[in-house]
Formats: C-alpha cells, structure tokens, sequence
C-alpha cells in the first residue's frame, strides 16, 4: 500500500474499509461494507472523506512527470492521462446519479451506463487537476441532495455492481476511485525504482 493510500486510513477510514475487499478479492465484503457505511445520515461524512481521496489523486497528478501520463495507466491498455480522466468522470457520474435519484429528478430516458469509458489520452496536468477540482464540486452538490436520503433505492444499473442505493452510490464513487490510485501509486512506485537503477 502506499503513503496515500495509508494516509487515507485516518481520513477517509469508511472508503478504505469498503475498498479493502476489492484489494483483497472478496467483492461481497465491498458490498457489506458499503451497505454497512452508507446509512442515514452518512453523507456529509462520506462527501468529506471524497475530498481527501480527491487531495490524494491530484498530489498524484501534480507529482508525476510530464512524460509519465503517457505511461500505461495499469488498467487495459489505457494511458496514465485516461485514467485520471476516467476517474474524475466517474466520481462526478456515481454522486451526481444518487443525487438525482435523491431529489426525485432520475431523468425516464436515462442511458445506461458504460463502464471503462477512458479520459482522453492527451489530457495535460493542468485539465486533469481542473477536472478532479469539478467533479469534487459535484460530489458537494449530490451530498447535499443526497443527505437525509442516503437509503433512497436508485435506479442506476451498472453493469459490474448492479443497483445501490443513494447513500451508497456516494461511497462506492470513493471506493472506485481508490482502485486507480492504487494503480497509479504503483506506477509511481516502479518509475521511482527505474530511476534510481539508472545510472548516473
């Protein structure tokens, strides 16, 4: 694990939790764990443990070299640059449908949803901070809608997770956005180590 992700065990210690089972392949304990943490009253808890999490993906952003987001993003065949985008777009998406579902505005047409849609493959540093900044402005509004609502049925379908509730939709955004900074932790982690075997 790491440092960012150990840092968020004491700032963001409900999304951790739930993640963890991912980390360790038990998918039903990430369901438990999210039902168990997004009960009533759980959102404005949950909307600030988003922001950290969002602190720790733009302290990746900032601290990666320009070459480094052309790099593979360890997801598919996506770059560095695609996954931040992605990220930022699916925080923003996941909050803002539980916010919609909590305020009585679920649109009758919407679309379904289409997992691992990548970020573009050129997004410079300076857009991907600007997006990550958006989609924690999202986050604040759909917590708003979504508090006193959190056990609210949703009616998003995600093809990989199924159907959560309001509350729930919040968290498991924080939770899928731990996955990619584990992704890019490591890919921090071998370019340090690539470095350092380099000689001078």
């Amino acid at each position: 694990m790491g440092l960012r992700l150990e840092a968020l065990e004491i700032s963001a210690p409900d999304i951790v939790a739930a993640w963890r089972g991912i980390e360790d392949g038990r998918f039903i304990s990430v369901r438990r764990e999210v039902r168990r943490r997004a009960g009533l009253g759980s959102a404005e808890l949950v909307v600030a443990q988003l922001a950290a999490v969002a602190d720790a993906l733009a302290s990746v952003v900032a601290s990666l070299p320009v070459a480094a987001f052309a790099l593979p993003g360890g997801e598919g065949d996506w770059n560095v640059a695609q996954a931040l985008g992605h990220t930022a777009e699916a925080r923003a998406g996941l909050a803002m449908a539980g916010g919609l579902a909590a305020s009585g505005r679920w649109p009758a047409d919407a679309a379904a949803v289409v997992p691992s849609v990548p970020g573009a493959a050129d997004a410079t540093r300076e857009t991907l901070l600007r997006r990550l900044a958006t989609s924690q402005r999202v986050i604040e509004r759909a917590g708003r809608q979504i508090a006193g609502h959190e056990e609210e049925p949703c009616p998003l379908e995600h093809p990989l997770v199924g159907r959560l509730r309001c509350g729930e939709w919040l968290l498991f955004a924080g939770v899928h956005d731990l996955m990619h900074l584990e992704q890019l932790e490591n890919l921090e982690r071998a370019e340090r180590q690539r470095l350092e075997a380099s000689p001078p």
